[in-house]
């Protein structure tokens, strides 16, 4: 990587040119006009400001990064750059429009990636002149902070694009796992679930506090309420109603939905509104559960065991890593390990949701999806690949990773 344009200067194109500017890349950051640009840029050097004084930078090296950044509103600009990495909003027709301006200023070789993190990105290549040199590149917020990029192949992606990817990631300092195109790709096709999972615990009145605290005494850096807080409950809104308007009646209708549409309606939108599942202070710093929630949502007298929460929990995301896996979604049962640890901080202690399946055994595995689904539903069901291992005596890495000889 020689020469970065990042499309959007808000939180996330800022992130990315800051650890790209960091790593020594020169980045064009560009926006609709100079003054959304510049607090792009801003964003940097408040990000490099704060490494100085916790010296973790030094101001020469803080003042060479800073000026790495070009923030413009010129496309322009662009020329000359080998990747661009479009981080504008979750509008297709917008992205579109972007993709379009970005590649006239481009040399044929040069390679498109869209960060977006639930639209298909075979679906977002048809606007670019080269779908074979579009890609996807799906960042974790905060940027500067998050170890995991998700490269995602579309239809049509090429290998050279995928390695463009590829070097560029490491380049930055991330680790990086190759996923082909589906609906939420990896990474968000098993949070989204937990994230549900705890929202339709609270809708059938199991106590907010027992959801979180059994989510984090698994080993969760997170519980799934104070997670949707720090993604804010509008974008779960937007996310329900995308999926919904893309599935039609495909889609599962869940008690989750009512409970993120009427906070979002109480104008709850989370931290970043300092009112979500959380109370929060007038600077934003969490307060504890707000208690309205037992208002809206009585918690019922008798309460779930704490393992039945935590199998509900963490089922429910393993089971989507499996199902990823069947349908090609992932390749490697590493990458949906590492990515589940690095990405959501799945029970790092147990090494992912394929690792955690075999310290369970399949045979385990299915008996506690069995009874789940019995109780909760069919979103428990075990994978046929899940019941074929139990059937077999099998494991996953015993399948997919046997040991190779020394």
């Amino acid at each position: 990587m020689r020469k970065l344009g990042v499309l959007g200067a808000g939180m996330m194109g800022a992130g990315i040119a800051t650890v790209a500017a960091q790593a020594g890349i020169d980045v064009v950051l560009l926006d609709r006009d100079q003054a959304a640009a510049d607090r792009g840029r801003a964003h940097a050097e408040a990000w490099f400001d704060d490494g100085v004084k916790r010296k973790r930078t030094t101001p020469e090296k803080r003042d060479a990064a800073l000026a790495r950044i070009t923030a413009t509103p010129d496309y322009a600009a662009l020329a000359g750059c080998d990747l661009v990495v479009e981080a504008v909003f979750e509008d297709p027709a917008l992205k579109a429009e972007a993709t379009r301006r970005a590649e006239a200023a481009l040399a044929p070789d040069a390679v498109f990636a869209t960060n977006t993190s639930t639209l298909p990105i075979s679906e977002l290549a048809k606007a670019s002149r080269d779908p074979a040199r579009f890609v996807g590149i799906h960042f974790f917020s905060p940027v500067e902070k998050m170890a995991l990029v998700e490269i995602i192949r579309g239809r049509e992606t090429g290998d050279a694009a995928v390695a463009k990817a590829l070097d560029f990631v490491r380049q930055i300092g991330k680790t990086p796992i190759v996923v082909n195109d589906a609906r939420f790709f990896y990474a968000n096709r098993c949070i989204i679930p937990y994230i549900n999972e705890g929202v339709r615990m609270v809708a059938e009145g199991v106590a907010p506090s027992l959801i979180e605290n059994a989510a984090k005494r698994l080993g969760f850096p997170l519980g799934p309420l104070q997670l949707v807080d720090e993604t804010s409950i509008d974008l779960g809104v937007k996310i329900a109603k995308a999926t919904k308007a893309a599935m039609g009646n495909a889609y599962p209708e869940s008690p989750a939905d009512g409970v993120l549409f009427g906070l979002a309606d109480a104008g709850r939108l989370g931290r970043k509104g300092k009112a979500g599942f959380y109370a929060y202070d007038d600077k934003g710093k969490r307060q504890g559960l707000w208690p309205g929630l037992a208002e809206r949502w009585p918690v019922e007298q008798d309460q779930p065991q704490l393992v039945e929460v935590q199998h509900r929990l963490a089922m429910i995301q393993a089971l989507e890593a499996v199902r990823a896996l069947e349908e090609g979604v992932l390749t490697d049962i590493r990458e949906g390990d590492v990515g589940a640890v690095l990405g959501w901080g799945f029970m790092p202690w147990s090494g992912g949701p394929f690792s955690w399946l075999d310290i369970l055994g399949a045979g385990r595995a299915v008996e506690i999806c069995d009874a789940l689904a019995a109780r909760w539903g069919a979103r428990f069901e075990p994978p046929a690949l899940l019941r074929d291992l139990a059937a077999k005596g099998e494991s996953f890495y015993g399948r997919f990773r046997p040991a190779e000889a020394a």
